[in-house]
């Protein structure tokens, strides 16, 4: 315990001093740890869960007395091993999570190349060389040409034309706001290009966590589920602080049942109540539960 050796030898060296201004810059030296500790504990709960751990010994509120420098030392001891305690849940909690998000990436992956490999045609077994036949000279017919990619009919284009489009100025609000509204008339495929350029150009922006969350829910409503795992993923994986981080982690529960891939499913709905407490509990909890059911958790 270096930590400790190194704070009971600054104590023995203040013992020459009058024991008021010891006890001063004791507090003051453990005051500053127990704010770092308070620093370590908003990354483990990143979402304002209000979890945070009070030290489990509290200086004394009576007042100081220079009759006994050991009393100090005894208060600095305690003190230490609660903040050592603490330090260690903490570490502990931080060493669960990493390995539930290093597991779930794994599967995930593993669902992917899945995926990826049933959407490939397989590749069709050769055929033996038939003899050689006499050739017949014959006109050789036209070519048909490849079958045109689909069009948008007028009616959709000027339906999505009639979809007023923001321009205050501000290029990350606009996008979204337009990307909303295309989502909310279910102009899917419309919204998935608008919402993927706005991320694309702003991906620091503040609120790009909504927009990264909305283009997953443009490709889960869409009917293409496998698409909708991978942006729900990365928007909780690589911004874990997002606002919507909590309900990309649900949305992606619900694209992997309709995959049906229940167990990974009800993973992440696992997580989202372990990573996010308060709002798995509070404004998700009714989609959770209807989540749960739906993929048959246990």
């Amino acid at each position: 315990m270096n930590f400790r050796l190194a704070l009971l030898g600054s104590t023995i060296l203040m013992l020459g001093s009058p024991a008021i201004s010891q006890d001063a810059n004791v507090d003051g030296r453990i005051g500053k740890l127990e704010k770092e500790m308070r620093a370590v504990q908003r990354q483990v709960f990143p979402n304002g869960a209000g979890k945070f751990f009070e030290p489990e010994i509290q200086s004394p509120t009576a007042p100081k007395t220079t009759s006994s420098s050991s009393t100090a030392t005894a208060d600095l001891i305690a003190r230490v091993d609660a903040l050592e305690t603490q330090l260690a849940t903490l570490t502990g909690q931080i060493e669960q999570q990493g390995n539930s998000a290093r597991s779930m990436d794994v599967r995930l992956k593993a669902i992917e190349a899945q995926l990826k490999a049933q959407a490939e045609p397989a590749a069709a077994p050769a055929l033996s060389t038939p003899p050689a036949a006499t050739p017949v000279t014959a006109k050789p017919k036209p070519a048909t040409p490849p079958a045109a990619t689909a069009k948008p009919s007028s009616a959709r284009i000027a339906a999505v034309a009639a979809i007023e489009r923001p321009a205050t100025g501000d290029g990350f609000e606009d996008g979204y706001n337009y990307g909303y509204r295309l989502w909310e008339a279910k102009f899917y495929p419309e919204a998935q290009v608008t919402l993927e350029e706005t991320v694309t150009k702003n991906p620091k922006h503040k609120r790009a966590s909504f927009a990264r969350n909305l283009l997953g829910r443009a490709w889960l409503d869409d009917k293409k589920p496998a698409t909708a795992v991978k942006v729900f993923y990365d928007n909780y994986k690589n911004d874990p602080r997002g606002e919507r981080a909590p309900d990309s982690l649900f949305f992606l529960g619900s694209a992997l049942t309709d995959l049906g891939k229940t167990a990974e499913a009800c993973e992440a709905f696992g997580e989202l109540t372990k990573a996010y407490p308060d709002v798995a509990s509070g404004r998700l909890a009714d989609r959770i539960a209807g989540g749960k059911t739906r993929a048959k958790c246990k």
